[in-house]
């Protein structure tokens, strides 16, 4: 096989939620006295944790308290209108399962705080698909710093160049070029033309139904 490991995003890459956590952000901002255009501010924050988020939103002059607050109200919004649509990008399963026929090791690698990554993998039952799992607490800047997929790479014992990244996100395919991977573009918030000259940018597709399995395997 041409890939020895599978790292994965969580958030707009094995489920489709990224609009309910724009809505969230929109929510959560307006009530602290900001307004944001969203596309500008999809490109500004995709990818990153959530307290480097309320920062650039609402200023470094915010403690650490204030900070907390602002991102907890933000992701309990979240999981609160969430809730009721947790499922799976069409086709994961299959990957996954395929994957696992091949003792092929994976890992997720999100920027979410704990309780979200629980939110989704656990209530989801993917959980049992991942030898690894690094959120966005365990470094301390999010994408496109390669940090977190740095880490999950050793923790699988596989080498970066082994490794290929699924993300829907920019930040998140930068992390992955920085890192030295692969990556495949799921294409559920940004159009596939933006990765367009991405040399390690394998494939873009709209979910994992329209991978070409024979030849990723």
């Amino acid at each position: 096989m041409r890939y020895k490991a599978f790292i994965f995003d969580m958030d707009g890459t094995i489920v489709h939620n990224m609009p309910v956590h724009n809505q969230a952000w929109q929510d959560t901002l307006a009530e602290a006295g900001v307004h944001i255009d969203q596309d500008e501010f999809n490109r500004q924050t995709t990818g990153k944790r959530t307290p480097e988020i309320v920062r650039l939103m609402l200023g470094s002059q915010l403690s650490e308290a204030e900070i907390a607050y602002w991102g907890e109200r933000k992701e309990t919004l979240y999981r609160q209108r969430f809730a009721g649509c947790r499922e799976p990008l069409p086709g994961l399963l299959e990957v996954l399962e395929l994957a696992r026929q091949k003792a092929l090791p994976m890992a997720v690698a999100s920027a979410a705080p704990p309780d979200n990554v629980n939110f989704i993998l656990d209530e989801l039952d993917l959980r049992k698909y991942f030898q690894v799992v690094v959120n966005g607490e365990e470094v301390p800047r999010g994408k496109p710093d390669p940090e977190i997929f740095l880490r999950a790479a050793k923790s699988l014992q596989t080498e970066p160049c082994d490794c290929l990244v699924f993300e829907d996100a920019l930040s998140g395919i930068e992390a992955a070029r920085r890192a030295g991977m692969d990556a495949v573009f799921l294409t559920t918030t940004i159009p596939a033309d933006e990765t367009a000259g991405k040399a390690h940018v394998i494939s873009a597709v709209p979910d994992f139904a329209h991978l070409d399995l024979a030849a990723l395997f």
